[in-house]
């Protein structure tokens, strides 16, 4: 057989796990860096710069949720809190970083409240901060991506990324999501 007539797969039809490790740190951290620049020439202040970056993550978000539960996972998505929050913290970090995030952890003040932790967030490794600009956390751009997983899936919720030991992402779930989620373990 010729191999002209093989019929050739697109790269959208690998599966994601083959994809791993096409892109290189430094070609992550250029292109990181370049989006932070644009974003800040947009800004005026901080907030509005991470605002921009929460934003432009949770446009990447939304393409993850098609990736992951429509080609690899058969549109079965998950109808339990502690099951998304456990994707999230293996699956998606894995395809993302590499590796699963450090700690999981449920608030002991706020039923609707999680953390995601995560000692040193790679969008965070090779940023240098300007003094003016000493608050930043790019990092708001994986809470970003975090959160539109989330609210895609059904489990609508705000992330945001706080400094506290390394980088905390703060999951506060709607009350809504906890009172189905309570009415799931009920059954």
């Amino acid at each position: 057989m010729n191999s002209s007539n093989k019929p050739r797969t697109s790269i959208l039809d690998k599966p994601l796990s083959k994809g791993k490790g096409d892109v290189s740190l430094s070609c992550f951290a250029l292109l990181f860096s370049e989006v932070v620049q644009y974003s800040q020439n947009k800004s005026s202040t901080v907030v509005e710069l991470q605002n921009r970056l929460h934003s432009l993550g949770y446009n990447v978000g939304s393409k993850i949720i098609d990736l992951y539960f429509v080609r690899e996972r058969n549109a079965k998505r998950e109808i339990k809190l502690l099951n998304i929050l456990l994707f999230v913290k293996s699956t998606l970090w894995k395809a993302l970083f590499g590796k699963e995030a450090d700690k999981l952890e449920h608030s002991n003040d706020d039923e609707n409240t999680y953390y995601l932790m995560e000692k040193e967030p790679i969008v965070n490794k090779f940023i240098s901060v300007p003094r003016d600009k000493g608050s930043l956390n790019c990092a708001v751009f994986v809470a970003g991506i975090v959160e539109s997983v989330l609210v895609g899936t059904g489990f609508a919720a705000k992330v945001t990324a706080h400094w506290h030991k390394g980088t905390t992402y703060m999951v506060k779930f709607d009350d809504a999501v906890v009172a189905r989620d309570k009415q799931l373990e009920d059954r």
